[in-house]
């Protein structure tokens, strides 16, 4: 699905530069380089504070802390989404409230959120899925009519840009009052382990979520807060800080892969290609048709048995997971669990793949 070595390749000497002086230096937990890439990565998105962590799970989780939530209090999250993003907030003892998404941009639906909102909701999670936005221009005077705090999952969309209708443009992640991200190695800012982050423009809450990564402490062995130890190793912000350098161009790869993908789909019937929102930029962490008659598993077989890898992001709604079983009705995430395909979707990917990748999904019926 992605090409992690052909991309490593092509900057292998400034990683390794970058990784070799962590070596040398053999400051490996809370190095310069930690500190050096939230700088620049703050600067790339235009956000007050960035708090580097150990992974995106962990990201969630410390913005949740930090927002002083309480056992019982109701956070509304979209039920077509991966597991991570409910799993803290039951982790915290707080209760996911799922929502149905928009059948065209897979985003968070806004009058189902809307209407699940009580007295006991104290935050939503706006997942940009897939690599663009949500409907931010109807979430954020949502939440501020009913103090509801928003912190957005931006582990697929880092890089996305919301512009508003007032034509201010934000970075995903930056609009509300926490982003968090993941940086997964096949994420489009990806490490070579795990590593996450937490954005913020509030100060206050950004001083929070720093002691909270680190056990509680702004000072050592001074602790004010119950925290948790979530750092991101030296090494591997070395090598985020080199790939940051990379981010846009990265996009624009995947941009260009998914253009060739929408020549090819758009107008056949079997297949429906990712609807764009206006108003946001797509990055394209997947690249997710949804298939109109035709078996969708024998389709994924088919391409498998040709050499090309495919995923279904996500075979099993949150409300139908043995954890997170609970009633609601959710049409819309049960028709896309059972109809949507993601095809490879890499920086590295050659026309003579995307040749291949297409014809091969063409000739399935």
């Amino acid at each position: 699905m992605v090409d992690l070595k052909g991309q490593y390749l092509k900057i292998n000497d400034e990683i390794n530069e970058a990784i070799q002086t962590v070596l040398d230096s053999t400051i490996f937990i809370n190095g310069p380089q930690v500190k050096s890439f939230a700088a620049n990565l703050q600067s790339y998105l235009n956000v007050k504070h960035v708090i580097p962590c150990a992974n995106g799970t962990d990201a969630l989780q410390v913005a949740f802390m930090a927002l002083d939530l309480r056992p019982g209090d109701e956070v509304i999250v979209p039920c077509f989404t991966y597991v991570a993003t409910a799993e803290v907030i039951a982790l915290l003892g707080l209760k996911p409230v799922l929502v149905d998404v928009d059948p065209n941009t897979f985003q968070i639906d806004i009058a189902a959120f809307e209407a699940a909102i009580t007295d006991k909701t104290k935050a939503v999670v706006p997942v940009h899925l897939f690599g663009q936005c949500a409907d931010m221009e109807s979430i954020l005077p949502i939440a501020k009519k009913h103090s509801i705090f928003v912190v957005e999952d931006t582990a697929q969309a880092i890089g996305a840009k919301y512009t508003f209708d007032n034509g201010q443009a934000h970075s995903a992640g930056c609009m509300g009052d926490f982003g968090t991200t993941s940086f997964f190695p096949s994420k489009n800012l990806g490490c070579y382990g795990d590593g996450g982050a937490i954005f913020t423009n509030n100060d206050d809450l950004a001083s929070k979520a720093r002691m909270i990564c680190n056990h509680g402490q702004k000072k050592k062995y001074h602790h004010s807060v119950v925290g948790v130890n979530s750092r991101l190793d030296t090494i591997q912000a070395a090598i985020l800080d080199v790939k940051l350098k990379y981010l846009d161009t990265y996009s624009a790869a995947r941009q260009q892969v998914a253009a060739r993908y929408d020549e090819a789909f758009g107008n056949h019937e079997a297949f429906e290609i990712p609807q764009r929102d206006p108003k946001s930029s797509h990055v394209f962490h997947q690249y997710t048709l949804k298939i109109n008659g035709l078996d969708r598993d024998a389709l994924k077989e088919h391409l498998a048995n040709n050499g090309v890898p495919s995923m279904v992001y996500y075979p099993v709604p949150l409300n139908e997971q043995e954890a997170y079983k609970g009633v609601g009705k959710f049409p819309v995430t049960y028709d896309l669990c059972s109809r949507v395909l993601s095809l490879p979707m890499s920086t590295e990917l050659t026309e003579n793949q995307i040749h291949t990748i297409i014809e091969t999904t063409l000739k399935f019926r």
